[in-house]
């Protein structure tokens, strides 16, 4: 069980940026794999990126590619997410999650983790 709590969201003027944080409970975070999901209002949740258990292979939506870098420091127990050149597409609630790997791969997919923590806000206004 790993318990996760993001930090670093809140309201940026277009083009600006934000270093969003996951910070993880467990003591064995250096061998799960993280992504970040988003939620805006009135859609649904949607993948943002991902990264594999040592950070050698990670995930990125293609509205986000270029613009958001997800980075995990195992020493930490941190999860990070920077985000530059945010749009105002970009407001939404960010959710960081977790799962235990059963390969070398960053999961897309919201099915593939069982753990999430409760988000934080990102506004971005335009």
């Amino acid at each position: 069980q790993v318990q996760l709590a993001e930090s670093g969201g809140g309201l940026v003027q277009a083009g600006g940026s934000l270093r969003l944080s996951c910070a993880a409970s467990s003591g064995t975070f250096s061998t799960y794999a993280m992504g970040w999901f988003r939620q805006a209002p009135g859609k649904e949740r949607e993948f943002v990126s991902a990264i594999n258990w040592n950070g050698g292979s990670t995930q990125y939506a293609d509205s986000v590619k270029g613009r958001f870098t997800i980075s995990k420091d195992n020493a930490k127990n941190i999860v990070y997410l920077q985000m530059n050149s945010l749009k105002f597409e970009d407001t939404a609630i960010y959710y960081c999650a977790a799962r235990r790997p059963l390969s070398g791969e960053a999961y897309r997919s919201q099915n593939d983790y069982p753990y999430w923590g409760q988000g934080t806000q990102v506004t971005v206004s335009s």
